[in-house]
């Protein structure tokens, strides 16, 4: 996109700044705001996509499956008009309730806008839970675009080859080509975004990208360095709760209270790490994305805890924003 983020505080979303809403300006109170739900299998690049519209990071990205457990908003704003960006969870087979709720997430952001992006990689080719989804697609009301993902990483027969597939499903209002890591065809996939949506007013300030509080992205940023850090068995069962912000009246920085839970003990062990160094080195790398976002020094601490079969508890997605 060749869209530089801004910098300086206001822009990185310092407490009272337009990085998130203000509860006025939630992103569904408005009617015929442009909005596009991008959906697809786990890890063809949704989020990263996301960000590089927005100029960014507002979403969470790793390598591991269920990196995005909710419906993630994005503002991209350009001279005249505004479009909102819905990113949602990779569709899967859900395992246990929190499973369930994300993909009721993901289906239920296809009738809630405009237009849809369906995201394919280019290195993995069209495969079956693909097919499943186009298949869904099919009685979807709002024009649908595809994007071939990651051709930086492709072959050229990889890239014709996920395109045949596409083009043989008969959905797609268009089926483009780009890589979200380079941005490469991100220019095109905006035109045709926009020429399939209704261009309104600009209804949020230009600053604004999300409508997700600080809270939920000082926990997903928490979350992210977790998923990072670890081994494959833990991050799955790993959520995380901001228990308070406070910012210090006597000095420029806030005081962030987090608990990190996991679901057996031996998780536990494994999230502090030798003599406390993995829950050091959890809390140091979101320290660092965390002072961006508020761009202000940060004090993190950090406790875990255990909850058996959390993502099985009503109670405990309610109270990490699961509902």
């Amino acid at each position: 996109m060749g869209k530089k983020e801004k910098s300086g505080p206001a822009a990185r979303g310092t407490p009272g700044s337009e990085i998130s809403a203000t509860p006025e300006q939630n992103l569904f109170r408005y009617e015929n705001l442009p909005m596009v739900a991008l959906v697809g299998r786990p890890n063809v690049g949704k989020s990263t996509i996301l960000n590089k519209l927005i100029g960014q990071k507002i979403a969470i990205v790793t390598d591991r499956a269920q990196t995005t457990r909710n419906k993630i908003t994005g503002v991209l704003s350009r001279p005249g008009y505004q479009i909102v960006f819905l990113d949602t969870p990779g569709v899967t087979n859900p395992k246990n309730k929190l499973g369930e709720y994300m993909q009721k997430v993901a289906y239920d952001a296809m009738n809630e806008v405009e237009a849809i992006l369906f995201v394919a990689d280019a290195t993995q080719g069209v495969r079956e839970k693909d097919a499943a989804l186009m298949e869904r697609l099919k009685t979807a009301k709002a024009p649908i675009i595809a994007l071939i993902n990651k051709t930086d990483l492709a072959s050229l027969g990889q890239a014709n080859e996920a395109q045949e597939a596409l083009e043989q499903a008969g959905i797609f209002h268009a089926i483009l080509r780009g890589s979200a890591s380079t941005g490469k065809g991100l220019d095109e996939l905006e035109e045709a975004l926009k020429a399939c949506l209704t261009v309104g007013p600009q209804y949020f300030p230009e600053d604004m990208v999300t409508d997700q509080p600080e809270r939920v992205i000082c926990a997903e940023l928490i979350r992210e360095k977790a998923l990072l850090l670890l081994r494959e068995e833990v991050p799955h069962g790993v959520g995380v709760g901001v228990d308070r912000m406070e910012r210090r009246e006597d000095r420029d920085m806030m005081d962030v209270y987090a608990t990190i839970y996991c679901e057996r003990e031996s998780h536990k062990g494994i999230l502090i790490g030798k003599n406390g160094t993995m829950l050091k080195r959890i809390g140091q790398e979101a320290r660092k994305d965390i002072e961006w976002m508020l761009g202000c020094p940060v004090n993190l601490q950090l406790w875990i805890k255990v909850k058996e079969d959390w993502r099985n508890r009503q109670g405990m997605l309610h109270e990490l924003g699961y509902e």
